[in-house]
């Protein structure tokens, strides 16, 4: 514990040494590349932790033949999954009212198939999260910025 306190203590330090603006740049360079992680997750369709996103309820009314469009194909665009970043910090985030669409699905809620329709249960299907490739993303682009 004590080492990993001192490691904590001395990126502190050596971030400090950053001016605002450099830290800024690479807090917003950090959330662009997290983006793009988040994004091919969604695309791939997996969760955080490696695992598929539960498949698709089959329903008597369904078509017949294979879905032709992803599964939130437009949630993962840059117009709706944001980036935001200040001196202190770097964050991705769904925008707008597509981030209530996301939370019924990251958390597995109750919503409206559409207006006065009727209401279903979706499964839980993590759309953003942490996990060993953001880890890595954030440790080299943190070492990246400041062996420059």
């Amino acid at each position: 514990m004590d080492d990993l306190q001192r490691v904590d203590d001395w990126l502190a330090a050596l971030l400090a040494n950053l001016e605002p603006a450099a830290r800024n740049r690479m807090m917003r360079q950090l959330a662009q590349e997290l983006r793009r992680s988040q994004q091919q997750n969604i695309r791939l369709q997996r969760n955080p932790d490696g695992t598929a996103f539960e498949a698709r309820r089959v329903t008597a009314r369904s078509k017949k033949g294979r879905i032709k469009r992803q599964m939130f194909a437009k949630l993962r665009t840059t117009k709706y999954l944001k980036t935001a970043a200040t001196a202190d910090s770097a964050s991705v985030q769904f925008d707008g009212k597509v981030q209530r669409i996301a939370r019924v699905h990251h958390y597995g809620l109750r919503d409206r198939v559409r207006r006065n329709g009727p209401e279903a249960r979706y499964p839980a299907r993590r759309l953003l999260g942490v996990n060993d490739e953001v880890e890595t993303i954030t440790r080299d682009t943190l070492l990246r910025w400041l062996t420059e």
